[in-house]
């Protein structure tokens, strides 16, 4: 499966993004979806997951109650909803799929998007 995330950009601390990740060439529904961040400097972290069927999904503690995951699989595209940014959510977003795992480490994805800069201003 191709992946391809955009919908990032600057923002000021405080406003919103939604992340959009479009899936190409294979089922979109078979696979778990993730979303991972690299801020400059650091290493590439666990953001938040989604399940299949969108019914369960979990964040990285420092997003909890301000980033929002969700699919839409008749349009072969997920999301990440970002309320009330920091500017230390400043990084490159990326969203991956897994074929298997329900897994928080990147290895367990199979699948890459190109990544999409989400810069915030303070």
């Amino acid at each position: 499966v191709q992946l391809q995330a955009y919908g990032g950009g600057l923002v000021q601390a405080g406003g919103s993004l939604r992340l959009s990740c479009v899936a190409s060439g294979r089922t979109f529904s078979s696979y778990v979806m993730g979303w991972f961040r690299q801020a400059p400097g650091k290493e590439r972290e666990f953001v938040a997951r989604i399940s299949r069927s969108g019914s369960t999904s979990d964040y990285t503690d420092s997003v909890k109650g301000s980033f929002t995951i969700s699919r839409d699989n008749a349009k072969n595209t997920g999301y990440l909803q970002m309320d009330r940014l920091k500017p230390e959510d400043t990084a490159v977003y990326y969203c991956a799929a897994a074929r298997i795992n329900w897994d928080t480490q990147e290895r367990a994805y199979d699948y890459w998007g190109q990544g999409t800069e989400v810069t915030v201003s303070s």
